[in-house]
């Protein structure tokens, strides 16, 4: 396996409007509670996914149980992905002790960077969700543990086990040395989407949600995102909970491409009316908001296939092009096999990330769970140099 990062016990500051690091308590590292007043105080705050990375981890999807008869094929599309992902940086999968050989053997040949295997437990393959989403600063770096409590769906038709994934990002961090904050709300990966320059997008459905924070207030829970990413402004989008395992998770909806610039998710023709008020709400609230410097967002749309001309059906299959995922040089983002549609999302990510490869992949058995590559990636990003 690749040497871990080196601990990097530096002082923490969380964000330009936090709020009092006290109010924070045990969830910060202990340099944090004891020096986070001190001049040298270090500001940490979530990068864009377009900053340098120095790996990606992903999951081995562990349960039949959850994946039936498309365990296999799913397998298949996690494979494929990292060995995609693996032209452009590492990847580091975590894997159940008992699984870490067969995910080995798949893969392992024909890897450009290296695929390593980690032996950590884990349910599922959506470490987007419940991994850590990573802060970083000049010379520091920690792990932002979000509280995984399977999307809140205990006791309802979504449910499903997650008691090893709520476990995974200590355990992740603790392997590679890295400083963990415990965020004072409960949430995922998927449900914050940075420009890395203090702007936040989220749906309210999926955060100010009694399933993950019950009796929390939009503004406190906008406090605790700003204190624990390092947030000065977040653009909240409606949402709509109660539909999906996410509860419409903002990373199949709007995405930055760069400060300002948003590519947002548009239903196919003949979508259910629900998505497309949706769409239309966060088509307007992005069209009249403005970043955390002051500038105005330009928005393009990223149209969803004809679910008629694609490979996959069924009710959770998730056709999102918007679920992309950036590497160092280059966007991954699904093909469905309407040739159209898939064309004209290759030309609007190729225009978005110039001077990266855009590299379309099949992955029917993850869409059909429900996500995507972003769900299935999480990156560690480069630590930028200090002073």
């Amino acid at each position: 396996m690749n040497t871990p990062a080196p601990s990097r016990r530096t002082v923490l500051r969380l964000g330009a409007a936090a709020v009092p690091l006290v109010a924070l308590g045990a969830g910060l590292p202990a340099a944090a509670r004891a020096e986070s007043a001190g001049p040298a105080a270090t500001a940490l705050r979530m990068p864009a996914e377009h900053d340098r990375h120095d790996r990606t981890f992903m999951a081995w999807p562990a349960l039949s149980s959850v994946w039936r008869d498309q365990l296999g094929a799913v397998r298949r599309d996690i494979a494929n992905i990292a060995h995609a992902i693996s032209r452009y940086e590492p990847v580091v999968l975590l894997a159940r002790p008992a699984q870490a050989a067969d995910a080995r053997y798949a893969c392992g040949p024909g890897a450009y960077h290296p695929i390593d295997v980690l032996e950590i437990a884990n349910d599922d393959l959506w470490i987007r969700d419940f991994g850590p989403t990573f802060v970083v600063g000049p010379g520091a770096i920690a792990g932002v543990d979000t509280n995984f409590n399977g999307w809140g769906k205990t006791g309802t038709r979504y449910a499903q086990p997650f008691a090893n994934d709520a476990e995974a990002a200590a355990a992740l961090l603790d392997r590679y040395g890295i400083d963990r904050i415990r965020a004072p709300f409960t949430g995922e990966g998927g449900a914050l989407e940075t420009d890395g320059q203090g702007t936040l997008l989220a749906t309210e459905s999926s955060l100010v949600n009694a399933n993950r924070n019950p009796g929390a207030t939009r503004d406190q829970v906008e406090a605790a995102l700003r204190s624990s990413l390092g947030i000065d402004k977040v653009i909240w989008i409606p949402g709509l909970a109660g539909q999906d395992i996410t509860d419409a998770h903002v990373d199949y909806l709007a995405r930055f491409t760069a400060p300002g610039q948003v590519v947002l998710d548009r239903p196919a023709p003949g979508a259910d009316a629900k998505w497309v008020a949706v769409h239309e709400q966060a088509r307007d609230i992005l069209r009249g908001a403005t970043d955390a410097r002051g500038r105005s967002l330009t928005v393009t749309e990223l149209a969803c296939p004809d679910p008629g001309r694609i490979r996959g059906r069924g009710k959770e299959f998730l056709a999102s092009y918007t679920n992309f995922y950036v590497v160092n040089g280059a966007v991954l983002v699904p093909q469905f096999g309407h040739p159209e549609a898939d064309a004209a999302a290759y030309a609007v990510l190729r225009a978005a990330y110039p001077g990266r490869d855009v590299v379309q992949l099949d992955i029917d058995a993850v869409a059909g769970g429900g996500g995507g590559i972003h769900c299935a990636t999480q990156s560690q990003p480069a630590v930028p140099p200090a002073g």
